[in-house]
């Protein structure tokens, strides 16, 4: 396997694309993570137990560890608590956003499923949408908590 600049060399069951996709995000609980910092903003980890799948604290710890460690996200002690973190998509993530807006629309198109405002805004017009899920992931990275 040849080594990328800024690609880590990862142990994997093969080297196939699909596979190293699956070992970082095959679990439903690291995708409902990204989605809820995409479309919901979430950035810290009680927020993230408040999501309404209920994902248990351990489950949270460990997908949160692993999602930092695959550079899907990145953690920052929290300037006003730091014993809190407080985690950003990086932009590893955040290309994450088409695979996620069509993962929304299969999962509608062939089950009986809510959120149909959000189905609907995707179906109506996905560059718009996944531009402004782009734009607000920018202007957090930008925003005066963030800079130092």
């Amino acid at each position: 396997m040849e080594t990328v600049p800024g690609k880590r060399k990862v142990k994997r069951r093969s080297e196939c694309p699909l596979n190293a996709s699956v070992e970082m995000l095959g679990d439903r609980w690291s995708l409902l993570i990204i989605r809820d910092m995409m479309l919901r903003g979430f950035r810290t980890y009680k927020e993230f137990l408040q999501c309404y799948e209920g994902i248990a604290t351990n489950i949270l710890g460990d997908r949160l560890h692993k999602l930092v460690a695959y550079g899907i996200l990145t953690s920052e002690p929290d300037s006003s608590d730091g014993r809190k973190l407080i985690y950003s998509l990086t932009a590893k993530g955040i290309d994450l956003a088409p695979v996620l807006t069509e993962m929304v629309l299969w999962g509608a198109a062939h089950e009986d499923t809510g959120n149909q405002v959000l189905v609907r805004q995707m179906k109506e017009d996905k560059q718009k949408f996944l531009a402004g899920v782009r734009q607000r992931w920018t202007a957090g990275r930008q925003s005066p908590a963030r800079r130092k």
